[in-house]
């Protein structure tokens, strides 16, 4: 089964539910505000994705950090220890298969290809 991590409120989030459902495709949510995300998972995420993928540079939260914080993530060991505080700043969804990430983000295009061509 396939597990969506994000937030319940977030519009693109919203959207994957939307399309997960009119193409009947079973998933399980993981708010990873509330839920909270491990070192572990972002780490794996990270090694599969690339953290320039996972880390949401264009996000309010990311501009609202100080630049000197902005200017000293130049790494994934440098990226995780923020999306562990600031959880809001991992780009939405991520949609893994047990341990494997198979999408970051929503493009219907990239998710038809992806999703429908495993059933």
């Amino acid at each position: 089964m396939y597990k969506i991590y994000g937030i319940p409120n977030c519009d693109t989030v919203k959207k994957v539910f939307t399309w997960m459902k009119e193409q009947k495709i079973s998933f399980e949510f993981h708010d990873y505000k509330t839920m909270g995300i491990t070192e572990k998972e972002l780490k794996n995420w990270c090694e599969q994705a690339g953290w320039e993928t996972i880390f949401n540079k264009r996000s309010t939260t990311y501009k609202e950090l100080s630049p000197e914080i902005q200017a000293s993530i130049t790494s994934a060991a440098k990226a995780i220890p923020v999306m562990l505080v600031h959880a809001s700043i991992i780009k939405r969804p991520v949609i893994t298969k047990g341990d494997e990430v198979i999408l970051v983000g929503f493009d219907a295009k990239k998710y038809a290809e992806v999703l429908l061509s495993k059933r």
